[in-house]
Formats: structure tokens, sequence, C-alpha cells
């Protein structure tokens, strides 16, 4: 057997991504939802469709400085003669009203309201004059230019009408939609809080931030990175740093964690090597039963070992990512971000994608699912192109650049210039 069908064979072994992927966000639920005030609410996923209980604009209102006026006294149809080239139209100014006016007024012939933008229209009023084409007059004002009727005005209910549904279920509450929402008149909403997510690096060989490596030791970024990864994601992200491959130290941590957690990633130890300690330790059958994560080796390059389960009596779920900083990164968005988006009540949980031209021609493992680092650009005319980053999957700067992921499906090894392939998008701005 040639070593191409070894690793043929050897792939067919392994789990499909799909399938893998499938069996563990069934196995997740959404947070149970809260009912939060509107200014704590943002950066939230809502729980219930929103609808509006009033209008926006919610009466009719001046929507540029200027004088509030009748058209058919700009235009002649009144006392006041139109105004035409070289002429102009002369109204009375009755009033003031600013933002604030409340009692209402009512408009006669041949007379107008001086307005502030926001200001209360008066009745029969249909047309707001802007300053600039008036002489500013306070008694009276001449009009130099007659507008269409309707400018200036923003009617009752323009924008948004009462009944208008303002956001479905599963939408990120944005700045701007929490504007929506307040003008509407809704003081609070409900939404699935965001999940607290507590992230554990381990290995006897860690050695924190600040300092260089030396042999048999290696400086862990993999806990910061990840802390950030799910912070980008919408989680409450914590970082509890470094445990050392001791299965008393490890199983009391995870165990002190569940209390403040929804969800624990932990890095390394993932694999079947002597080092990897994780995997034996929260695998072990102990009194007949199953270890509490089931570590399957998946189709998936880089980070072919990944583990899934639950852990202390609120069962709270475990992802437990490979050491490899570039293999962690990718499973993270893999397997770990859709989880914390399912979490959330967030609607897609996966990643945009798109298809795109490749720049290059790639090469990729058989029968295992990879995801490059690249870089995607619009065409002119539309579509996109993907320009792969040199040093694989595996290299931390080409990750650092990178704002989205060329995806090579199972049966792809060699990825042609100018063919069309899957390209997931990241959330970094370029």
């Amino acid at each position: 057997m040639t070593a191409t069908a070894d690793a043929e064979a050897a792939a067919n072994e392994l789990t499909p991504l799909a399938d893998y992927l499938g069996s563990v966000l069934r196995r997740l639920r959404a947070l149970p939802p809260l009912d939060l005030d509107l200014t704590q609410a943002h950066g939230n996923v809502l729980a219930e469709d929103v609808v509006a209980p009033h209008s926006f604009p919610a009466f009719d209102q001046a929507a540029v400085d200027g004088y509030a006026a009748r058209w058919e006294d700009l235009v002649g149809y009144g006392p006041v003669p139109s105004g035409g080239p070289g002429r102009t139209v002369r109204l009375n100014v009755v009033g003031d009203l600013g933002a604030a006016s409340w009692r209402p007024v009512r408009l006669t012939p041949g007379s107008c309201f001086s307005v502030a933008a926001g200001a209360p229209l008066p009745v029969a009023a249909d047309v707001v004059v802007p300053v600039e084409w008036t002489d500013q007059g306070m008694a009276a004002v001449e009009i130099f230019r007659t507008p269409k009727r309707g400018y200036g005005v923003r009617r009752a209910g323009e924008e948004l009408p009462a009944g208008t549904l303002l956001a479905r279920a599963g939408t990120y509450v944005s700045p701007a939609l929490v504007a929506v929402f307040a003008a509407t008149g809704i003081g609070h909403v409900v939404v699935r809080p965001s999940p607290r997510v507590v992230i554990v690096a381990t290995g006897d060989e860690l050695v924190d931030v600040g300092r260089g490596s030396q042999p048999g030791q290696v400086v862990d970024a993999n806990s910061h990175a990840l802390t950030a990864a799910a912070a980008e994601a919408g989680a409450l992200a914590y970082r509890v740093g470094i445990c050392d491959d001791d299965p008393e130290a490890l199983r009391g941590l995870l165990e002190d964690q569940t209390l403040r957690a929804d969800l624990i990633l932990t890095t390394g130890g993932t694999g079947t090597g002597p080092g990897d300690m994780v995997r034996r330790i929260l695998s072990r059958r102990e009194g007949g039963r199953a270890g509490p994560v089931t570590f399957t080796d998946v189709a998936l390059y880089p980070g072919t070992a990944l583990g899934f389960g639950t852990v202390g009596a609120e069962e709270v779920p475990v992802v437990c990512l490979p050491g490899e900083p570039g293999a962690a990164l990718i499973g993270f968005e893999v397997l770990a971000r859709p989880a914390i988006q399912l979490l959330a009540g967030a609607e897609p949980v996966f990643r945009p994608s798109v298809r795109a031209h490749l720049l290059e021609t790639v090469s990729s493992p058989a029968g295992l699912r990879e995801f490059r680092p690249a870089h995607v650009a619009e065409r002119r005319g539309g579509g996109y192109t993907v320009q792969p980053l040199s040093g694989g999957p595996f290299t931390l700067s080409g990750l650092a650049e990178a704002n989205g992921l060329l995806v090579l499906g199972e049966r792809v090894t060699n990825a042609a210039a100018g063919s069309t392939v899957d390209v997931l998008l990241l959330d970094r701005r370029r």
C-alpha cells in the first residue's frame, strides 16, 4: 500500500467534521432569557420578537429649521401672491415653536410659525421652508424659493408605525437598535445573557507571557488568544491561566470553574501522545461509567483531536482544543465559536461564507477538511478573490493577517489557481 493510500485509509477512520459539529451542537441549548433594562441590553441577543408599542415619530414634526406654512399660501392659492422669478412671498410670523413646545396651534391663511427641527407642526401646516430660503424675518418673513408640498415635514409614524416588527428573536442588539427601541417607547427587552466562558491552558511545559521560551518551556499564547476570541464572539471571557498536568489539580480547577461558567474551554493535551494528559484524565472511565468528556478524532486540519462533554453537577459544557496555537484558534472558529453563538441564542451560529476565485494553487491533505488563513477581497464588477497566506494553517503570523479562512473539503487534494472555493469571512477590519 502506498503512502498516499495509507493516508487516505487513516483519514477514512476519522469522524466527518459536519457529523461531529452536529452531534456537539445538538447537545447545547441557548441560555435562559433575562428581562434587561435597555441600557444593559447592548451586545446581547434578543430572546423574543420586539414590536413597536408607539409610532416614530410620535407626532407630526419639522425635519429642518425654518418656517412651517401652508403650501397653498406659497403658490398663490391663498391671499398671498405666488413667488416667481424676481418675486417673493411674504407671510406673517405668528409664533415660534421649539422641540419642547407642547400646546397645539393652528395656522391661518397668510401666516406661518418659525420652527426648529423636531418641533411639533402647527395644525394645517404641510411644508417647512428652510431658513436659508428666506430673509429670516421675525414678525414677517420674505420667502425667496418655494419648496414642494411636504418638504421639511415628518409625519407621525412615517418611519415606524405602531405595531411594526422592529427585530426578531436571535437579533444582536446593536447601538442603532437600542436607539430604535428607545424611540418607539421601549424601556426593556428580553435577551439571552452573554455566555460566561472560562479558558484554561494545560501542560507542564507552559510558562506565562512576558518571558522567552527555554528548552522544555512554551509560552502560553493560547489562553490569551482564546480569551480574546471568546470576547470577540460576544462572551464574557475569563482566563484562569495555566494548569499543570496533574489529574487532581485539573479536576478540582474544572469543578471550581463550573460555578461561574456557561462553557469551559481547555487547550492542550487532546492527542494520544505520552504528554497528552487532558485526554487521559477527562476521558477516564470511573465506576463503570465513561469519563465526562469524549475525545474524537475529526477529519479536520489542523487539529484533528477535539473533546466535548460536561463537568460538575450543573453539567457545564467543556470544549477541549489542541495545544498547538494555530490548531487551537482554528478549532475555536470551527467548534467553540458556534457553541458560544448557540448559547447566546444568536442566529446563525456560523460565520458567513462566500465563494471566491482562488489566486494561487494549493494542496491539501487527503480526507481532511482544511481551514487555511487567507486574504479575501471583493472584485470589481462583483464576486471575491482569495489569496492563501504563506505558511499554511499553523502559522500565527498568517492567522493574524487573515480576514478569511479558505476551506478545502475532504476530497480536495489540489485546488488550482482560478478555481472557485469556499471562504469563511472573519470579523476583522482591514
